[in-house]
């Protein structure tokens, strides 16, 4: 895919996301929570606030440092349950280890490793748990996520809100807490530089951002989520859509605890490889490399129109995370992925320069104006 067409669009916001609102509404979020940080002091604690804005808060108790983060699943469950009615095929298993990769996915990038994960199951009715195969599917698929990041599942809460969510869904969402090891500095991208190596984890799939897109492109098929897609072999469209996420817990993990220099890590969801410039570092990241996207990822930004600007500052084109290190250090990562199973290459660079990310492989740039997740004051 290359950005050759110039026509084409990006069908995000009219598949009911606006990531421009959103950014504008969690900065000024982030303004308020900002004036609360000296409250930590009363009981002792103090905030890190270079952390906000980051994919989790990290706060300090006496000698330990920990991150918070609370995150949810977005529209993927829905696509769980609109499959389960038109096939019979239950996929909450998948959808609800989702849910935990994208809390626990985020907690790591500040280095701290999960300890206790809080579920959170909104639905329309409680008549949804009347489904007993289903609702136990639900309950594995969390327990073995939580299982895969070495964590506790802590607790949670399940209201019922009818007139809020339809009788016939449910939302998954919860919050961690993680603890970073006593001889690792928070990842805040305090050390990031130019010349450091960029490492691209490989994803499985969708994980957890572009349902709704996903949606929009099924409504519009002829077949809908049992459309084939090319490339995927036997599975259908809501299959590949469906297939679980990667948890990347072990990993960072392993290169906390190996002695690898991690200087920032970025979990590639919702806005795709603009996210390459989340650290509050004006450098240019530049990618040489990157990893074959799957299909169902180029087959949802086919059938959006979308061009590959649309599609890489939107979905994760086949890199779920973004790991950079002191440069030459990058295959030690790729090592360490392979060992735990995972993809990676050793994609790019940070150069010095304007604070921007460019995509040689696919001739696409982000200019520093397209992503700004940081608080305004």
């Amino acid at each position: 895919m290359t950005d050759s067409l110039p026509n084409k669009r990006n069908t995000y916001r009219e598949a009911g996301v606006d990531y421009a609102a959103l950014d504008a509404g969690k900065r000024l979020a982030l303004d308020k929570a900002l004036s609360t940080s000296a409250l930590l002091e009363a009981v002792g604690g103090v905030a890190l606030d270079r952390s906000r804005g980051e994919p989790a808060f990290v706060f300090g108790y006496g000698d330990e440092k920990f991150g918070i983060v609370m995150e949810g699943l977005g529209t993927k469950s829905v696509i769980a349950q609109d499959y389960f009615a038109e096939t019979g095929r239950d996929h909450f298993n998948e959808v609800a280890y989702d849910a935990v990769c994208a809390i626990v996915n985020d907690l790591i990038c500040v280095g701290a490793l999960p300890m206790v994960v809080n579920a959170y199951f909104a639905s329309g009715s409680g008549n949804w748990y009347e489904d007993e195969a289903r609702y136990a599917s639900l309950l594995e698929g969390w327990r073995k996520a939580c299982a895969d990041a070495h964590c506790a599942w802590g607790g949670g809460e399940s209201p019922s809100l009818p007139g809020l969510i339809s009788v016939d869904y449910i939302e998954l969402a919860g919050c961690a807490f993680g603890v970073i090891p006593p001889a690792i500095e928070p990842i805040l991208g305090q050390h990031l530089k130019p010349g450091d190596d960029i490492v691209l984890v490989a994803s499985s799939g969708l994980h957890a951002n572009g349902a709704s897109l996903a949606r929009h492109v099924a409504a519009r098929l002829p077949k809908g989520w049992q459309t084939p897609v090319p490339g995927a072999s036997d599975h259908d469209f809501g299959e590949r859509v469906l297939k679980a996420s990667i948890s990347y817990v072990p990993l960072v993990r392993q290169l906390l605890g190996g002695g690898i220099p991690v200087s920032y890590i970025s979990h590639i969801t919702g806005h795709g490889l603009l996210k390459l410039m989340r650290p509050s570092v004006d450098c240019t990241y530049r990618l040489r490399k990157l990893p074959p996207a799957p299909p169902v990822l180029s087959f949802i930004a086919e059938h959006s129109d979308m061009d590959a600007h649309s599609a890489y500052s939107t979905l994760n084109m086949g890199a779920g995370l973004a790991v950079y290190c002191p440069s030459g250090r990058g295959e030690d990562i790729v090592c360490a992925a392979q060992k735990v199973g995972l993809g990676a290459i050793v994609a790019g660079k940070v150069e010095a320069g304007p604070r921007r990310v460019i995509l040689e492989p696919v001739g696409v740039e982000f200019e520093s104006d397209e992503l700004r997740l940081a608080p305004t004051s």
